[in-house]
């Protein structure tokens, strides 16, 4: 199995593609890994499939050759559960030479929709990229500085833990996550956006929160330690201003 930490550190989001079909192998191993993903929340059904551009209605996006297409039960924790889950993938792509991108924007068509008994939540493009795939710096990230996004010491692993975080991609870049805790447990916050802004980004922010979840875990478990992502009292006690509590990662 590939070690999918060292793609935190230099995955970007593709957005031009070659058009041309992926060999039957490579098909076939991404199925493999859609098959076998780890989600957040296990009690919630969720549904990924391959799609075409064909199935797809791109709104003014560039085309790419395949889609995965994500629905999901609509549950407490649902969106959350689809980013750690899709953000398995977005970093899987990266380790094998494919690019990928969240999409907020396209629709896959009517048939598409109706072919899963449950909701529609987002797709990810994929295929062989025409520019560069990886970045070659951290410098290249595009991210608030730590103190911005938690009041943890950054010391030791803790703070590999966060920068692991501070990298996740998020919707227009809005990086809606916040971090309290210690060297034992961090607890995640998501911003409550003002109403302008939550027009855009509310169906987004706890996507986006379980991508940061999943890169804090992928870290925490890179360097040996385990991690159990729990509904923490304490946690949703500290709670900031303008932010709701999602959930703890306790480390051992």
């Amino acid at each position: 199995m590939v070690d999918l930490y060292p793609q935190i550190f230099k995955r970007k989001s593709i957005r031009d593609y070659y058009l041309e079909p992926l060999e039957e192998v490579v098909l076939q191993n991404v199925l493999e890994q859609v098959n076998n993903l780890e989600p957040l929340y296990d009690d919630i059904k969720v549904d990924l499939k391959i799609v075409s551009s064909d199935d797809v209605n791109p709104r003014m996006m560039k085309k790419a050759p395949y889609y995965l297409a994500v629905f999901s039960e609509n549950k407490e924790g649902y969106k959350t559960n689809i980013g750690f889950l899709l953000q398995q993938m977005d970093l899987f792509f990266s380790a094998h030479g494919l690019g990928s991108c969240w999409q907020g924007i396209p629709q896959p068509k009517k048939r598409v929709v109706e072919s899963s008994d449950i909701k529609f939540i987002i797709l990810m493009a994929f295929g062989k990229p025409k520019v560069q795939l990886h970045r070659t710096s951290n410098l290249e990230f595009n991210r608030k500085p730590l103190p911005k996004i938690s009041d943890i010491k950054n010391e030791g692993y803790i703070g590999a833990l966060l920068e692991a975080a501070r990298l996740a991609p998020s919707a227009t870049n809005s990086q809606p996550w916040f971090f309290k805790g210690n060297n034992h447990v961090i607890h995640a916050y998501s911003f409550k956006p003002n109403i302008l802004r939550a027009i855009m980004l509310k169906k987004y922010i706890k996507i986006d929160m379980g991508i940061a979840l999943y890169h804090i875990k992928l870290a925490a478990e890179h360097l040996g330690k385990t991690v159990r992502i729990v509904f923490d009292d304490a946690g949703r006690e500290k709670t900031p201003n303008r932010y709701e509590y999602v959930a703890s990662v306790k480390i051992n």
